[in-house]
């Protein structure tokens, strides 16, 4: 059996401005590192073996912090990053016009092969994040593996994970930090392959988080 932990990075500058991220970047705040630190007390007696995280500064900030715990050099992988948001990269959630919130939407609602102008479709997304999970399979035996990722990308993998199609409505709240776990294993209950243990966890934080794309 092989598990790999998923764990969304800390509270950003532009989470709490409401500010568009994609694979722009946005340092953590004072909460994000605390969060950071706090999500590492948890992992650090679960014996992760690999940190694989997104090379975008947010992760890589959060991966360090982690890193203090588990004593592990975090790898960068690219293909972890968070969905390319194209012409919203940057933008203010609230001063989006009715057409760029038409846009936004396209990543929300189900729509097949919704992909915002000059951005990348979440059959992308979801097909790049599968190839890192996959590639977790041929780690040494008993390596517990953590990928360092962000909300779209994560919520994207695990839908992949459970079936769904890549542009299937977003139904998982994954909020800074968050610690999901999948594993890949053959049992006469369950579908061979990966399934999902848990997903979305914060017990381990002492305040609130926040989502994604919060309203």
């Amino acid at each position: 059996m092989t598990q790999v932990y998923l764990i969304r990075h800390g509270e950003t500058e532009w989470n709490v401005a409401r500010k568009i991220q994609g694979q722009t970047d946005s340092n953590l705040t004072e909460m994000g590192e605390t969060q950071a630190r706090q999500a590492g007390r948890r992992l650090k007696d679960l014996g992760i073996t690999h940190i694989i995280a997104s090379d975008l500064g947010r992760t890589r900030q959060t991966a360090a912090l982690l890193a203090e715990y588990c004593r592990i050099e975090p790898t960068y992988d690219s293909r972890l990053r968070e969905l390319n948001m194209g012409i919203l990269e940057r933008r203010d959630i609230d001063s989006l016009t009715p057409a760029e919130e038409q846009h936004r939407q396209l990543i929300l609602d189900g729509t097949p092969d919704g992909r915002i102008p000059e951005g990348e479709s979440l059959t992308e997304l979801s097909a790049r994040m599968r190839a890192v999970l996959d590639e977790c399979k041929s780690l040494p035996e008993g390596s517990k593996a953590l990928l360092v990722s962000h909300g779209i990308a994560l919520g994207s993998l695990l839908g992949n994970v459970l079936g769904l199609p890549p542009y299937a409505e977003r139904r998982l709240r994954l909020k800074n930090c968050s610690l999901s776990l999948v594993e890949s294993q053959n049992s006469p209950w369950l579908a061979p392959g990966w399934v999902v243990e848990f997903a979305g966890d914060t017990q381990h934080l002492t305040a609130d988080a926040l989502d994604e794309i919060q309203r």
